[in-house]
């Protein structure tokens, strides 16, 4: 069976590599949990995200299975990069230059990606596939790493926002028409901060 789903997951914020991107939870403090701890986790993800079948994510995890050491290549590779693209697009979301090591590490993928891509015809004509490889490993990988480039070169680029906890750091796509989202979400870190600030009011006229 393919990992466990984290409940962090079940927020999906509306593109596949910002999904992707919070695989951490408190990303942006000292302290981050990592959910991605093994390549049946990774597994769980692509199915959860809907870019694996049932059929698709046993198929993995049984070809991970006879090459272990392969399987654990593919699950460092994701989390380089998750943390190049979660860096890259927070810098990006404050207006922030990216460093360069976070877009080779993208770009490094982006080039395997591009190996794997094709033109193929559908009943709606051409779009974009993938060559014909079920055993691969790192095919999860590979959507992720096409919406991410998608992103980077899209008018959408500047929706990409951040919680303002400065442990959450979630990253978002801020959908509001005047740009006003501010937290991974009200029921969370908005929630907590509305938290703090009438605790914060509360005690002002005793500290008078």
């Amino acid at each position: 069976m393919p990992g466990r789903i984290h409940p962090v997951w079940k927020g999906k914020v509306g593109r596949l590599c910002l999904d992707f991107a919070n695989t951490a939870d408190w990303h942006a403090s000292g302290q981050p949990v990592e959910f991605l701890t093994s390549y049946a986790e990774l597994v769980g993800w692509g199915q959860h995200a809907s870019i694996l079948t049932e059929a698709e994510a046993q198929r993995l995890l049984e070809g991970a299975g006879r090459r272990p050491v392969e399987a654990s290549a593919v699950l460092a590779r994701a989390i380089a990069l998750r943390e190049a693209l979660y860096w890259l697009l927070s810098a990006l979301s404050h207006g922030l230059e990216p460093q360069a090591e976070d877009l080779a590490i993208f770009n490094a993928e982006l080039s395997r990606v591009r190996a794997q891509s094709q033109i193929v015809l559908t009943a709606e004509g051409f779009s974009w596939g993938w060559l014909d490889d079920a055993d691969a490993l790192d095919r999860l990988l590979w959507p992720v790493v096409r919406d991410a480039a998608e992103l980077l070169t899209s008018e959408e680029l500047h929706r990409v926002g951040q919680c303002l906890d400065d442990r959450c750091g979630w990253l978002f796509l801020d959908l509001s028409r005047n740009h006003s989202r501010r937290w991974c979400s009200m029921k969370g870190c908005g929630n907590r901060a509305k938290a703090r600030r009438h605790y914060r009011r509360s005690q002002a006229p005793a500290d008078r």
